[in-house]
């Protein structure tokens, strides 16, 4: 089996040009950009309000080959509407991305699934799909109810994320992802992450943005959760390690973490 492997965002948190010039010489074959904070405050590159960088982005696409694949983020909470994505999701195709990453943040799931349809609209006339990700401290906090929002909105564009490290730090079973529909995944993001839980929420947030392990490293049950995803999906190698760069630099951290989920994805792709 040939899997496709891209270089999420978070791995590095470079601007997009950087991301680029360091996935192309790594041997990936796409990469993710972050243009809308995923937090209130946090490091975005907002190409769609900087002509310089987005020509720039283009052009390093244009001469490596590679392609963008996921744009973050669109937060979904109690105060989001879909008119302040707009320019985001119109610069996300101006890019040619597939996909933009959701984030499900609003209490009020009724609301939040439709808002999330509305998103899916909106990103329809681009050709992207909208993949919304649930994490283990968010009000969508598992599979099941990322998969409850997906349903309920019933947009053929719309798909769920799975990432490893949050089957592992959640109540996810690998029934619960064997129950999401094929036609709504198109990629997974893999990390590894100590089998033992950290005791604070403070701990699983520095975990998750800062420090993850490379697959085999940790304890998440990665065979069981990728097995129960379909095949062929894309692999997103989202493993952030702010030391691990600090010792080694990014470009050297790529190429590790992405032979790292190479030889992951081979072993468990041969066992299934």
């Amino acid at each position: 089996m040939t899997r496709s492997y891209c270089l999420s965002y978070l791995t590095l948190e470079l601007s997009p040009p950087e991301t680029i010039t360091i996935a192309a010489g790594a041997g990936y074959d796409s990469l993710g950009i972050r243009m809308m904070p995923a937090i209130p405050g946090g490091q975005a590159f907002p190409l769609m309000n900087n002509r310089r960088l987005m020509r720039e982005t283009e052009q390093r696409l244009e001469d490596t080959g590679l392609s963008i694949f996921d744009v973050e983020i669109a937060r979904i909470d109690e105060h989001t509407n879909v008119e302040a994505w707009l320019p985001m999701l119109e610069a996300a195709g101006r890019l040619r991305a597939k996909t933009v990453i959701a984030a499900g943040l609003d209490p009020d799931e009724a609301r939040m699934t439709d808002t999330f349809a509305s998103l899916c609209e909106a990103a329809e006339p681009f050709g992207m799909t909208i993949n919304l990700e649930f994490t283990p401290w968010a009000p969508s906090n598992n599979a099941a109810a990322a998969t409850r929002v997906v349903t309920a909105a019933d947009r053929p564009n719309g798909q769920i994320l799975i990432d490893t490290i949050h089957v592992a730090r959640s109540n996810t079973t690998l029934d619960d992802l064997r129950a999401i529909p094929a036609e709504r995944m198109s990629y997974f993001q893999i990390c590894d992450c100590p089998s033992e839980p950290p005791e604070t929420l403070d701990e699983l947030l520095h975990t998750a943005r800062e420090e993850r392990l490379l697959p085999g490293e940790g304890g998440a049950d990665l065979a069981g959760i990728i097995g129960a995803l379909p095949e062929n999906l894309i692999v997103s190698v989202e493993i952030p390690s702010h030391r691990r760069i600090a010792e080694m630099g990014h470009s050297a951290w790529a190429k590790t973490c992405l032979d790292a989920s190479r030889t992951a994805m081979e072993c468990i792709d041969k066992a299934r």
